[in-house]
């Protein structure tokens, strides 16, 4: 393929070819030995005044990529920062490589002793500089390129060396899935599991699956769109506290919440009912505000707290305050479906019952209500096949949501573990699928019933609370992100025309 570059693409490969000319070539030296990062640099040398670092000869050795150069001066970066370096002109190698040879964007070796500027700024004094990686492209200005959202995520590696917010907010998402996992395995004595992205049946929540064929088995499989029901089976199984971080993949619309590829959390725990998980969602949350030692964060235009107790409301509760109507007052069907049309709610074929609307009316009514940090709970079980019966009123479940800043980010179910009922559930869903075929905006149940979790289930499975959480909307709301493009290193993009 002939590629076509620009003057100054041409003048860098013309310069690379000078290096391989003169035996420097940067793409054969394999490794570079370092002393220090820019961070214990600037620990071990910036607390000496100028004149103390006068005759230091500590040897350092330093690399990074070239941020910037100007006259005698240039400056790196690593992993962990920033430093400047300085080159006499006396020292006739180095300066022949800085002034011949050297580019913004190249990736640099530098052997020198510590110093400091006339300002006062800690540097390294350059006895040897050597490019380890030549760059044939020519970074974006500062302030000037990659401000366009989806020009930073087409091109992440390039948006990570320009912009220390971005690079900064994937430090932050691994440091919090450390904190979950550190909290969790080490003081509550969960187990991290893993369990099969490829599926034979596809279930764990409603959406519409990619699909697969596995050539040695002949048969077409799907890529998960939840974990929940290998990870129930492991409590069958007899394990007690599992959870995962699971890649899930959804054949749906691409949004500033929504990816096909995303990462999921779910956590099981046998033997305790839906308040454990409530409060140990709560924990987590809270845990993870404390370790980047901050309480409001600006989500979505909304100023969020998490160092408040979070609201705890049942679904019909918030549908009363929101717009007025009490569904407690409402038992029938058909009042139900009376009650919509005023509202003009609109239903899908198998949404006209009274569980369904609720929920319509909670989407419609209640979900913008819900900004400070609110679990809501108490859903008809219509909406909930995989949830366990509320003992005092059939009609609904035990299950939350928690809202913030009116988007979900968890929820949460007491385990249906009845096998009778879970697979006459199973056999509902099936129909509300057929009978909803045809409809694009209906994202239904696996029309196939799997059969292994029920026969898993057929064994007994103990009382259990259950949780899931988008952990990349919970990145979003603690780096302060309004898009998920900004929290996926790799986000699913429409090609280039």
């Amino acid at each position: 393929m002939e590629r076509k570059f620009n003057d100054q693409e041409l003048y860098r490969r013309k310069k690379l070819q000078n290096l391989v000319d003169k035996n420097n070539d940067p793409f054969l030296i394999d490794k570079f030995d370092r002393t220090h990062n820019s961070a214990t640099f600037k620990e071990e040398f910036d607390k000496f005044e100028k004149e103390q670092l006068h005759d230091n000869t500590t040897e350092i050795k330093i690399a990074g990529r070239v941020l910037a150069l100007r006259q005698s001066f240039g400056v790196i970066k690593d992993f962990n920062g920033k430093v400047q370096f300085y080159i006499n002109k006396k020292n006739e190698n180095a300066w022949d490589v800085f002034t011949n040879y050297l580019d913004i964007g190249d990736i640099v070796g530098i052997k020198g002793t510590p110093m400091k500027t006339n300002t006062g700024e800690v540097t390294v004094k350059v006895g040897e500089i050597t490019i380890l990686s030549k760059s044939l492209k020519v970074l974006p200005e500062k302030f000037h390129g990659l401000v366009n959202e989806e020009e930073r995520a087409r091109q992440r590696y390039v948006d990570l060396i320009i912009n220390d917010n971005s690079l900064s907010t994937f430090v932050i998402r691994s440091q919090l899935a450390n904190v979950w996992r550190n909290y969790l395995c080490n003081e509550q004595q969960f187990l991290e599991v893993d369990t099969p992205v490829l599926q034979s049946i596809y279930g764990g929540a409603s959406a519409k699956p990619f699909i697969t064929h596995h050539n040695a088995l002949n048969a077409d499989l799907y890529l998960r769109i939840a974990p929940e029901l290998p990870l129930k089976k492991l409590i069958v199984g007899g394990f007690e506290k599992v959870f995962e971080f699971s890649r899930n993949f959804r054949n749906e619309g691409v949004d500033t919440t929504h990816n096909p590829e995303f990462t999921g959390f779910e956590l099981y725990w046998a033997f305790v009912s839906l308040k454990e998980i409530m409060d140990l969602t709560e924990k987590m949350f809270k845990i993870s505000a404390k370790f980047l030692n901050k309480d409001v964060y600006k989500f979505r235009g909304y100023d969020i707290d998490l160092s408040k107790p979070f609201i705890r409301k049942s679904m019909i509760e918030i549908i009363k305050e929101a717009c007025g109507v009490d569904f407690e007052k409402i038992n029938t069907d058909e009042e139900a479906l009376e009650i919509a049309k005023q509202h003009h709610i609109d239903l899908l074929p198998h949404q006209k019952i009274r569980g369904h609307i609720i929920v319509a009316f909670f989407e419609k009514y209640g979900e913008e209500t819900c900004i400070q940090p609110t679990f809501v709970h108490t859903y008809p079980v219509e909406s909930s096949p995989l949830t366990k019966k509320n003992a005092k009123d059939s009609r609904y479940v035990d299950r939350f949501e928690l809202f913030i800043g009116t988007k979900e980010f968890a929820n949460a179910y007491s385990e249906l573990n009845d096998p009778i009922e879970q697979l006459q559930r199973f056999e509902e869903q099936v129909a509300e699928s057929e009978k909803s075929k045809g409809n694009d905006s209906y994202e239904g149940w696996s029309s196939e019933i799997d059969m292994d979790f029920i026969n898993a289930m057929e064994y007994g499975l103990p009382p259990t609370g259950g949780l899931g959480i988008g952990f990349d909307r919970f990145c979003m709301l603690m780096c302060e992100k309004d898009s998920i493009r900004d929290v996926l290193l790799f986000p699913q993009m429409k090609h280039e025309k």
